[in-house]
Parts: structure tokens; sequence; C-alpha cells
């Protein structure tokens, strides 16, 4: 019978590579890798036994979501076990969405994928994200920093880098809930504008700029970034998390949008995260799960690539920066924080919406850890006409206390 072949198959597996894995069948059944198994994979019926006849991650993760299997154990043990068990090929996102490639990254279009992630819940967000709610990598400056500390060092490590002065104007494209332009007016003195897409945070930011007295020294916009008017120039301009929603196709208009508004002689920081193939300019964020459920035309490329745009754009690059480790170590406590709040976060969001988080917080942080993916800051200076650039000649300022 083909599903005791494939149980066999399954316990044949797991004690060949001593797993310490226990599979749970739907009639109570356990099939183990060794006497102490660390994670349980319960499956709730006969038919989630596909998922070991053709492995496959983003199978493996619709199935958790829609409850046809659960999974127990520490989050970081079930990654590091399971996903080489689901791991059979690496599927790029091709069948449902290249019909519609005509209208991808239309403002239209971003919007709503935007909206889509973004705008399902601040009180869900805050759940698991820092005080300062921060949603893009921290910076460890050692094993035992909390995030709330490290998000604060990674504001303030981009501040340094931007080498910001009070009265300079900061532009950041893409400014989230306001974390990097509260700590820069705050901290540097300088006025910030800042765009966002998504309704929630732009309804967020300006409560908090009231709040907080700032009204005449911020300002946030709900703007697509290739809206912005060039009738000013800004010192600096920053962008944290944003540009792997741009579009491969639509980096060279995004980059020349911020050479436009940089005044000569200005710097930018890209924050963003990128992909490690070398093969393509173009790579999903993910496997189809991610796109599916989570970024909705997610777009990575890598760093090469990126580069290479910045600099036909008339960029100087200045400074390049890898935060993979730190970005691992980001999403192994966001997910582990919302695994603590879970109760809270199933009656915010629903069942379907936590295990989506769950699954895609975790799968990123495997990847981040395995090197799948990579997170760069590049530091880039538009260069006056003489290519004077007003910037220091070494790193010293961006690490002096």
């Amino acid at each position: 019978m083909l599903q005791d072949r494939i149980l066999k198959r399954i316990e044949a597996r797991l004690k060949r590579e001593c797993l310490p894995v226990a599979v749970r069948l739907w009639n109570g059944e356990t099939v183990n890798g060794t006497d102490a198994p660390c994670v349980t994979l319960a499956l709730n019926s006969p038919s989630s036994l596909r998922l070991f006849i053709k492995p496959d991650l983003t199978t493996w993760a619709e199935s958790y979501l829609k409850q046809d299997i659960d999974i127990y154990g520490n989050i970081q043990d079930i990654m590091r076990l399971l996903t080489p068990l689901f791991r059979g090929t690496t599927t790029h996102v091709t069948r449902w969405r290249d019909s519609f490639q005509f209208f991808r990254h239309s403002r239209l279009r971003d919007r709503k994928a935007i909206r889509h992630h973004y705008d399902l819940s601040n009180d869900f967000y805050s759940l698991w994200l820092d005080r300062q709610m921060v949603y893009s990598c921290a910076y460890f400056r050692t094993q035992q920093d909390s995030i709330d500390g490290a998000q604060e060092q990674k504001l303030d490590h981009l501040c340094k880098k931007l080498l910001l002065r009070r009265g300079e104007r900061l532009l950041d494209i893409g400014c989230g809930w306001g974390a990097l332009m509260f700590w820069a007016a705050e901290k540097y003195g300088v006025y910030c504008e800042g765009i966002t897409l998504s309704e929630q945070q732009y309804t967020f930011v300006k409560e908090q700029i009231d709040l907080r007295g700032l009204s005449d020294q911020m300002r946030v916009h709900l703007r697509d970034y290739r809206d912005l008017a060039e009738d000013r120039l800004f010192d600096k301009i920053v962008s944290v998390g944003m540009f792997e929603h741009v579009g491969v196709s639509m980096l060279p208009t995004y980059f020349k949008k911020m050479f436009s508004l940089l005044r000569p002689g200005g710097v930018v920081m890209n924050h963003g995260v990128t992909s490690a193939a070398l093969d393509g300019k173009r790579a999903s964020t993910g496997n189809d799960f991610v796109e599916r459920y989570v970024f909705p035309d997610g777009e990575l490329t890598h760093i090469s690539h990126v580069l290479d745009v910045m600099a036909r754009q008339d960029f100087e690059i200045l400074d390049v920066e890898s935060l993979r480790r730190h970005y691992a170590r980001t999403l192994w406590h966001w997910v582990t924080r919302l695994e603590s709040k879970q109760m809270e976060a199933r009656r915010l969001v629903g069942e379907e919406k936590y295990r989506t988080w769950r699954a895609y917080l975790s799968g990123f942080a495997y990847a981040f850890e395995q090197g799948w993916n990579n997170i760069y800051q590049i530091l880039a200076a538009k260069p006056l006409a003489d290519g004077v650039i007003d910037y220091p000649m070494t790193r010293e300022h961006v690490y002096r206390s």
C-alpha cells in the first residue's frame, strides 16, 4: 500500500540521519528518528503525506497555515531540522503572477501590495517589534543585546553614517512607523520628511508627530516615491527596507529619483535585502508562499546589480556593509516574541495570519542564517561638479561614541 511505503520511507530517513524529529499521524501513531525527539510534526490527515512524495517548501508552509499539519517545538529547531527535509525544490514565482507583468509596479498595484502587508494591524506589529516599532534589521554589538537596544543601535548607526547635522533636511523613503525620523529629529536636530503608502503607518506617524510636539520639525506624506516633487532638495536621503518592493526593472527609476532629490555633495543610504543568486537580475523575495501570502510583487536582486544600477545613475559608492547575520538574529527575536504573544496575535489577526507570520519570520531567519539572502547598507554620494563630496575620509565618525 502506498501509504505504508511512504511511512516506512519517512521512518527510515529519520533514523538514518538520527534526526530528533517525531512524525505523529492522524490516527495517533508516531514514528521517531531518535528516542528523544525535540520537534514533532503532526500530520492531521492522510493527504498530508503528499509533503513527503514531492518535498517542497511552499507546500510545507501552505499546509501549516491551512492547518493540514501542526508543528511543535522550539522554532529554531523546527526550521533547522525540518527545512532540509522539505527543500526538495526551490520554486520562484512564475505561474500565478507572470500573466500580469504589464501591470506590475504600477502605482495602483504597488499601493495595494504595500497595504496588503503593512496595513494588517498596528497592534499586531507592536506585539513583536521593538518599542520603537522598527521593522527592519537591527544592529547587534554583542550577543547579549536585546532587540530594543539593537534597534536603537541601528537607528544611530544609520544617522552616523549619514553624518546628520543640525538643521539639515532628511528624506526617508518608506518611513514605516517613523522610528528613524523621530530618532534623527530628536537626537540630531534635523528636519525630516517621510513617505509611505501604508495608511496605518501614515496615521500612526501623524499622531506621533503631534504627541511629541514635532510638527515644526517633521512631516509625513501618503505618497509614492515617483510622485515626489523635485523643486526642493534634501541634504541626506535614507531608505530602509523599502527597495525590495520597488521591482528590479524599476530600480533605475528609483535611484534616478533619489539622485534628483539630493543636493550636490549630499549622501544617500539604501538599506535593503538582496538575493545571493548571481544567475539573473531578478529573483522573488522567496518561494511562492512568501509572494502569495506575505510580500506580493516583492523582488530581490544581487548586490552587484544594485551597485551597477546606482553607478549608472551617477552615484559614487562610498561604503557597503553586510548585515546578514544581524538580520538572522533580528528575525529569530521577532518570531520568538510573536510566539510569546500568540494568543493576542490570534485575537487580532486570526489563526491563519498568525501561522503565516510565524512561518514567514522563521523561514526568513533560516534563509539569512544559511546565506540564501543578504542585506546591505549602501552609502553613496552625489559629487559636486568638481568631484568634491561633503563626507569624512575615514569611518571613524561611525564608531565614535
